[in-house]
C-alpha cells in the first residue's frame, strides 16, 4: 500500500472552534468539506483526544474559519500545536461572536462558516462531525486560501500526530553529491523542519543561514521551541 496516494488528495487549512460560556476552543483542522447544499450541511474531523472534540460534543456547534496563504506560522503553531487546556489559545488574536456564540476567527481568515452539529460517525481515533449550517459570510475575496500542499511546501509546515493525514515520516539519507549541503534540523516537538535553503522567511532569517549560525534565541515558527529542541537530519 502507497499512502502517498493521501498526500494526492486536496485539503485546506482551518480553524475549527467550539465551546460554550464556561471555555472555548480552537484548533488547526485540515479535514472539512461540504456534504449537501440544500441544507447547507458540511463535516469536519476532529481528534477524540483534541479539547476541541470535548467541546463540540458538549455544545453540538462548531465554527470553521478558513485560512489564507499569509497566515503566519505562529499563528498555526498556537492553534496546531499547543493544548486549550493548558492555555488561551484567542489571548491576542482577532475574533467576534458568531450567531452561535462560538468565537470566529477573524484574523487572516478569508470566509467562515458556522454549524449545529446534526450527527456524528465514529471514525476510530477521530469523529466526523456533521453540521448544518446556520451562518457563513466571505471576509477578504481578494485573498488565496492556504491548501495543505501549499502549507507543507511552501510554508514548510507538518501534520500534527492527532490529525487525520498524520503519517510518520522516516529520515531522508541524503546523496552523496548533497554531503557538503549544509545540514536540515527536525523540530522534535511539532516536525517543523529548518531547511537552511530556504532559511525563515517570517522570522527574518535570510535563505543560506546555516541552522549553526541561527541566533541563540531564534525558536521554532510552528510551536515555538528552542534550538535545543531541534535534532540534526541523519
Amino acid at each position: 500500500m502507497n499512502k502517498g496516494a493521501f498526500y494526492k488528495l486536496s485539503y485546506g487549512l482551518y480553524v475549527v472552534t467550539s465551546g460554550d460560556e464556561r471555555k472555548f476552543n480552537g484548533q488547526i483542522a485540515n479535514t472539512v468539506f461540504q456534504v449537501t447544499s440544500e441544507p447547507p450541511t458540511v463535516a469536519v474531523s476532529i481528534n477524540k483526544q483534541n479539547y476541541t472534540h470535548e467541546c463540540i460534543l458538549s455544545s453540538r456547534r462548531f465554527a470553521v474559519s478558513i485560512l489564507e496563504e499569509a497566515t503566519p506560522m505562529t499563528m498555526i503553531g498556537r492553534f496546531g500545536f499547543k493544548c486549550g487546556r493548558d492555555i488561551n489559545k484567542f489571548d491576542g488574536i482577532k475574533v467576534r461572536k458568531g450567531k452561535t456564540g462560538v468565537p470566529i476567527v477573524t484574523e487572516h481568515s478569508l470566509a467562515f462558516i458556522e454549524a449545529e452539529v446534526k450527527g456524528e460517525m465514529d471514525c476510530g481515533t477521530h469523529t466526523l462531525f456533521l453540521g448544518q449550517v446556520v451562518e457563513c459570510d466571505v471576509l477578504d475575496a481578494a485573498a488565496e486560501p492556504m491548501t495543505y500542499a501549499y502549507y507543507h511546501k511552501v510554508k514548510g509546515g507538518k501534520s500534527p500526530k492527532n490529525a487525520p493525514t498524520y503519517q510518520k515520516e522516516e529520515p531522508q539519507q541524503p546523496a552523496a553529491s548533497a554531503a557538503a549541503k549544509a545540514a536540515r534540523y527536525t523540530c522534535s516537538v511539532c516536525g517543523y523542519i529548518y531547511d537552511p535553503e530556504k532559511g525563515d522567511p517570517e522570522g527574518k532569517i535570510p535563505p543560506g543561514t546555516r541552522f549553526e549560525d541561527l541566533p541563540a534565541e531564534w525558536v521554532c515558527p510552528v510551536c515555538g521551541a528552542g534550538k535545543d529542541k531541534f535534532e540534526k537530519e541523519l
